[in-house]
């Protein structure tokens, strides 16, 4: 795993001092100091920052090819890449190293970026500069699993793996992009696709780019489809499941380094951990959670004669490293499993290099709470089932109906199978009222924020482009598509790569396989969502592996106890001084913000996640636009864990 960075900018003269500034910033996602380095020509600077995974010796970047014209910078894995370089040998090629890295540049030579796309899997962000064509090329895997940023501003052409490094590019101009604020409030995470950092924005995921000419042309080379397969049985399903999860995981042991495994009580972690089999597995619980999944997953590694890894964090610990998760992710993610996350990190990289983890099943194969499963009533559910068989213009106006009922046990249940995912649907923002529909509502964001950030984005209107893709589908379908290229892509992968890269860790997720998606996207919605639960074929798929009430149990992930610190005097205070700081006042409305604060101590109200959002935001903004100097200088470095092994010689 690495970092890369490039830029494209003819009023820069030292280019070398540059890049290298530049990958100084993400030394973290590379700290191995051999194999790294950079190119530089009269147009482009692109620079490298390595982690051996594959080929410790011989993988270093840049490589070139055979006559030096074209060369390549890569993040990521290609988890088939023996069987596409034995292709390109036989066409000709001639390899100078044995890694991935290499079947992408000779791909791209004997089967252009598209061709290339089309035949690998795995999890990636790269880039190319052709000498002969003047051109940058560059990719980003199908879901999003490694980050690519960039900036365009006058003659400034900036691209890399973390928009941190872009601050130490002289032409980069750093503003806060206003109109992100309002929408993060309502979601927890930025999810428009321009970034906190005006100008800056993500790649999309499964595109292509060329750069040439300070034109930016991009080119979509995969997109989930939902071609449904109705003859396929339930029993040949289940089947056809494990078969591509196992081959995934397998794909996803390749290495050349200490492999583990992250696991909690779920089922999705479970799967892979039981699959994978690896000597170490790692788990984490708080002092004073609501929950323990430390001593559930404890026994199931047991079971299995893995030696379990567990770490217990307390509410101090986790205030105090806070800042510095949030510095690592670039733009503030309130999503409280960053914590957990952190630790977990933390402790894998003491023993392995490579873990594997289990994001995506839920997005796949049907697993959140909000694709409706909101009782655990059987006659509600059973119901609820039978209304969804309705023709669709019957079923939606009975939908708006139910909305402006009143309260009543299995409400939110009946609405959401009944009612046009376009019109309510907002993911992971929901919080079970249909009077409260997000974290902040529309008015309340805009309460709270001074005028310059107010407007009129919901995060249900960020979706309806999307919506509009997937309109003739399967409603479960369209909800899974909006969180693919939502909350999957823009929060949960986000903390996936910046955490793990935090403490140089590479984080593989084998659900997020393409064909593990294609295969997920061709089951009809019936066998994933009905009366029985959720993620049903897929949990009597890992019920091959795993027994009956591990593959059943509720989703929990890590319970982080949010609820509980703030209403502890020494974590109010803390945050409560960072909202009384002169500086918030050009922000928000402190008035309001701090008896916000004051009546979810109190107990008046559960205003947790609002609460969480404005520290997050807070924290993370004091560091990038108050503070950015004394942040580096406090956290621009490698884990002190990392640093150990570096200077050991053990670093691996």
């Amino acid at each position: 795993m690495c970092g890369i960075i490039a830029f494209d900018d003819p009023t820069v003269l030292d280019k070398e001092d540059t890049i290298e500034a530049m990958m100084e910033m993400i030394r973290h996602r590379g700290p191995n100091l051999e194999g790294g380095g950079h190119y530089i020509n009269d147009e482009v600077a692109l620079g490298f920052c390595r982690l051996s995974i594959i080929d410790l010796g011989g993988g270093g970047q840049p490589i070139y090819n055979e006559d030096g014209t074209i060369v390549i910078t890569f993040n990521g894995e290609i988890y088939n890449f023996q069987a596409l370089r034995e292709e390109l040998i036989a066409a000709g090629h001639i390899f100078k190293t044995k890694a991935d890295t290499e079947v992408l540049l000779h791909g791209y030579e004997e089967w252009g970026m598209a061709g290339t796309l089309d035949r690998v899997r795995g999890m990636f962000a790269y880039l190319i500069y052709d000498e002969n064509k003047k051109a940058l090329f560059g990719a980003r895997d199908f879901f999003g699993i490694k980050p690519l940023y960039y900036y365009q501003n006058g003659d400034t052409f900036i691209v890399g793996s973390e928009i941190k490094a872009f601050l130490k590019h002289p032409n980069f101009k750093k503003e806060l992009n206003k109109k992100a604020l309002k929408p993060y409030l309502m979601n927890q995470y930025n999810d428009l696709d321009e970034t906190f950092f005006k100008n800056v924005y993500r790649f999309p995921a499964g595109h292509w780019f060329e750069f040439k000419d300070q034109k930016l042309d991009m080119h979509e080379y995969w997109d989930a489809k939902y071609d449904l397969n109705e003859n396929r049985t339930e029993a040949e399903t289940i089947d056809a499941i494990d078969k591509e999860v196992v081959d995934s995981i397998k794909l996803h042991n390749v290495a050349d380094v200490p492999v583990g495994s992250f696991l909690s009580e779920g089922v999705d972690s479970s799967y892979v951990t039981t699959v994978l089999k690896p000597h170490e597995v790692f788990s984490v619980n708080f002092d004073n959670g609501p929950f323990d999944e430390a001593s559930v997953a404890r026994g199931l590694a047991e079971e299995n004669g893995l030696n379990f890894n567990v770490e217990t964090v307390d509410g101090d610990e986790a205030f105090n490293d806070f800042a510095e998760m949030q510095y690592h992710m670039d733009e503030p993610d309130a999503n409280p499993s960053v914590i957990p996350l952190w630790y977990l990190c933390r402790l894998a990289r003491k023993k392995v290099t490579v873990a594997l983890s289990g994001e995506g099943a839920d997005e796949l194969f049907g697993g959140y709470v909000n694709y409706g499963m909101h009782t655990k009533k059987q006659v509600i559910r059973v119901f609820a089932n039978s209304l969804h068989k309705l023709p669709r213009g019957v079923r939606y106006s009975l939908g708006r109906g139910i909305k402006h009922l009143p309260a009543f046990p299995g409400k939110v249940h009946l609405y959401t199978w009944t009612a046009k995912p376009s019109e309510y649907y907002v993911g992971e923002a929901f919080i079970y009222d249909p009077a409260q529909p997000t974290i902040f509502t529309s008015d309340q964001a805009n309460g709270v924020l001074q005028s310059e950030f107010k407007n009129n984005l919901t995060v249900n209107g960020i979706y309806q482009k999307d919506f509009a893709k997937v309109e003739t589908a399967e409603e479960l379908k369209q909800m899974q598509y909006i969180d693919l290229h939502h909350f999957m892509l823009n929060d949960i992968l986000q903390k996936a790569d910046k955490i793990s890269m935090a403490h140089s860790l590479e984080l593989r997720v084998p659900f997020l396989d393409r064909k593990v998606a294609e295969l997920a996207n061709s089951i009809p919605s019936h066998m994933l969502l009905n009366p029985n639960g959720s993620k049903w074929v897929f949990r009597k798929a890992a019920e091959k592996h795993l027994p009956a009430d591990f593959a059943n149990r509720p989703k929990l992930g890590f319970p982080v106890p949010v609820k509980t610190w703030l209403r502890e005097a020494k974590y109010c205070d803390r945050v409560r001084a960072l909202f009384e700081e002169d500086w918030v006042a050009d922000l928000f409305d402190q008035k309001k913000i701090l008896q916000l604060l004051q009546d979810n101590f109190d107990e008046k109200i559960d205003g947790r996640r609002q609460i969480w959002v404005l520290y997050t935001f807070l924290l993370w903004y004091k560091m990038y636009f108050i503070d950015w100097e004394g942040t580096v200088k406090k956290y621009g470095h490698v884990q002190p864990d990392v640093a150990k092994l570096m200077a050991s010689g053990k670093l691996v």
